[in-house]
């Protein structure tokens, strides 16, 4: 426990009401010295009509006060909070007046720090606030629901189980060594081990698709000029957003546009079409469409589907992209579908100008991104710092499995199995940490939070 008090304003910007929270040992002392109504008996979890008042006795304003006593707060420690009106005036009043009294402003994210250092709790909750508050789509919202409740937290703990279970048995046949007893049938231990190492493997590779749902997905919409790239973005948005013309060259520079598909959010690039040129500005257009391709994270790959000729440059060129692109979802469309000509080869082929096909596309988008994970039913990683942590942790694994196939030592398998105890604590914090790394981790939420 801390021994300051804090103070921030909880809601951002001027509105019809704000939420100023104080927490630490004197947070009602401080505000009492300010408010007409005595609040030495009131109970945790009460709301209070109350008058707020300047160091001068001056009226500020009237409010609701919300108190919440040590061991049930958000904090765990004394929490009171002022819900005032919103002017600004009103709020720098409120602000100056506990700094007056004693309480410090507090430092980003500090009162979730403090959550996690009274064991309100652990790590991972603690960055699924920040993760929440940022959430933009109903599937990233539901991945940091699920990791703010503890579900990630829950499943961390059920393989640190298994690793635990595993250590005893060897800590045991390392306790017995001199007598030659083998408590630890390795048969058992290797399924054990690759029990956990599948469920670390499945929690990694979710990562691309919870990364997706917290970013978004930028998809470059590449091809030819003519394919009909402006008209397909137009489609997708329902809105005319980029210029259609039957002229080559139209798109000049990349147009950026955001769509939500099956609760994800896409940021579509229409790029210029790719194609030899000698005019300036148009080259300059291509350039800049080659970068986005290089930042994107899935391709359309656009082609005129009434061109034969166009078609089988393009064939080729799909495949030179997948070749030099393996990471990337790449989706071989053709445009045109309403001109009545069938193309082999493609992975879908629709209309633009009628919306033949749009719906396939979209949910083609959508499974590409999401695999068979299933938001509702498992745990999703969304954190780079979880990912690696995960990584580290499988490699360790791995190293106890070699170790138990070569019938290595046990002391030096459970140097490896502690290792990837390790690093599995390191996600909830049920390891000790660098200062320096709960900080950085922290210094990413926002004031008041």
């Amino acid at each position: 426990m801390v021994n300051d008090t804090i103070v921030a304003l909880a809601t951002g910007g001027t509105g019809a009401l704000s939420v100023i929270r104080i927490s630490g040992p004197s947070a009602k002392a401080m505000v009492q010295k300010h408010v007409g109504k005595n609040l030495s008996h009131i109970t945790s979890h009460s709301l209070h009509l109350t008058l707020f008042k300047s160091q001068a006795s001056e009226p500020i304003d009237e409010m609701l006060l919300a108190y919440f006593e040590e061991g049930k707060s958000f904090t765990g420690e004394e929490t009171v909070e002022l819900h005032c009106h919103g002017s600004t005036y009103i709020q720098q009043s409120i602000l100056q007046a506990l700094t007056a009294a004693g309480a410090r402003m507090a430092e980003p994210g500090e009162f979730t720090q403090r959550a996690f250092a009274n064991g309100k709790m652990d790590l991972s909750q603690a960055e699924a606030v920040a993760d929440l508050i940022a959430s933009n789509s109903r599937q990233s919202h539901a991945v940091a629901f699920n990791q703010l409740r503890g579900g990630f937290s829950h499943e961390l703990q059920g393989l640190r189980e298994k690793l635990i279970e595993f250590a005893s048995l060897l800590e045991l046949e390392l306790d017995f060594g001199e007598e030659d007893v083998a408590f630890a049938d390795r048969t058992t231990l290797l399924n054990l081990v690759s029990e956990v190492s599948g469920k670390v493997t499945r929690l990694m590779d979710s990562f691309s698709f919870g990364n997706a749902m917290k970013e978004g997905v930028p998809v470059a919409i590449v091809g030819a000029p003519n394919a009909g790239k402006s008209s397909l973005l137009n489609r997708l948005l329902g809105e005319d957003r980029a210029i259609v013309s039957e002229i080559p060259g139209t798109t000049r520079d990349v147009i950026e546009a955001t769509i939500r598909i099956d609760g994800m959010v896409f940021r579509l690039m229409d790029t210029a079409g790719i194609r030899e040129t000698s005019e300036t500005i148009e080259s300059l257009g291509i350039a800049r469409s080659q970068e986005k391709i290089q930042r994107s994270r899935m391709v359309i790959a656009l082609s005129d589907g009434s061109n034969d000729q166009q078609l089988q440059e393009d064939r080729k060129w799909v495949s030179e992209l997948r070749r030099i692109h393996p990471d990337k979802f790449i989706v071989w469309i053709a445009n045109k579908a309403d001109l009545g000509s069938a193309v082999e080869g493609v992975d879908l082929s629709l209309s633009a100008l009628t919306g033949e096909g749009i719906d396939a596309l979209k949910e083609s988008m959508s499974k590409r991104i999401k695999k068979d994970f299933d938001v509702n039913q498992e745990t999703i990683v969304s954190n780079v710092r979880h990912w690696e942590a995960l990584y580290q942790t499988a490699n360790s694994l791995k190293r106890v499995t070699e170790g138990l196939e070569q019938r290595v030592p046990a002391d030096l398998v459970a140097l490896d199995l502690r290792a990837a105890m390790r690093t599995l604590g390191n996600i909830t914090g049920e390891i000790e940490m660098d200062t320096d790394i709960l900080g950085a981790i922290f210094s990413r939420f926002c004031i008041g939070k």
